[in-house]
């Protein structure tokens, strides 16, 4: 199967979670497949918060309603794929650049369904550089700081997030312990979020593959 074909597959399978209510919905390729087949559904749903305007624009396209997070008292389910997923259902998000509304969403929603093709699961996090939206006036600091700790930092050239940041894509980074290096990343000086989606990991991950979709939890730690 194509990868385009994999991405429907998955998008469409995790309509099963849908039961109703808000449905938060992230960003990305994976999650247009997504919101093209919520559009299918979209009179047993309430609405739709979502995590970037390019999502956003995607949901009214569909007659979707788009709500304010600050306007709902809770999402029960929230649909995002992930750059890169361990067994653990640890994550790096944020290659399209919305990783801290994406954050902000998972954070909020009752259960965290990831979907993606087999391509994104590793064993270990880090491969796919590692996305630290900043502000623009701590660029350098933060730089220096992600430096300090073995990154080498990218400036995400002439790209702001929706929330008027930069990027700095870190290569280099072999991430064994997800947890502790997202508080860490998180406690500098000018640092916004950063693409580890550890702290708050996927609750489901369905994952394409050739032979189908496969549903994974989260391995014991």
């Amino acid at each position: 199967m194509m990868q385009d074909e994999l991405k429907q597959l998955v998008a469409r399978e995790a309509l099963t979670y849908v039961r109703g209510g808000i449905v938060g919905v992230g960003s990305g390729s994976t999650v247009n497949f997504f919101i093209d087949a919520l559009a299918t559904i979209k009179g047993r749903i309430d609405g739709a918060v979502a995590a970037s305007e390019a999502s956003a624009a995607r949901l009214r396209k569909h007659g979707i309603e788009v709500l304010e997070l600050n306007d709902v008292s809770e999402v029960p389910v929230y649909v995002d794929g992930a750059d890169e997923i361990t067994e653990r259902l640890y994550m790096i998000k944020g290659g399209g650049g919305a990783l801290t509304r994406e954050k902000v969403v998972a954070a909020v929603a009752q259960k965290f369904v990831c979907i993606c093709d087999a391509s994104k699961l590793v064993p270990v996090l880090g491969k796919f550089p590692l996305p630290v939206e900043v502000i623009p006036m701590a660029r350098s600091h933060v730089g220096r700081e992600l430096a300090r700790r073995g990154a080498e930092p990218e400036l995400r050239l002439n790209y702001k997030t929706d929330n008027g940041n930069l990027i700095l894509d870190c290569r280099g980074l072999s991430i064994v312990d997800p947890p502790a290096l997202e508080s860490e990343l998180n406690q500098i000086a000018g640092v916004v979020t950063n693409g580890i989606f550890a702290r708050r990991p996927a609750d489901v991950l369905l994952l394409a593959t050739a032979e189908g979709v496969r549903t994974l939890g989260p391995l014991p730690l």
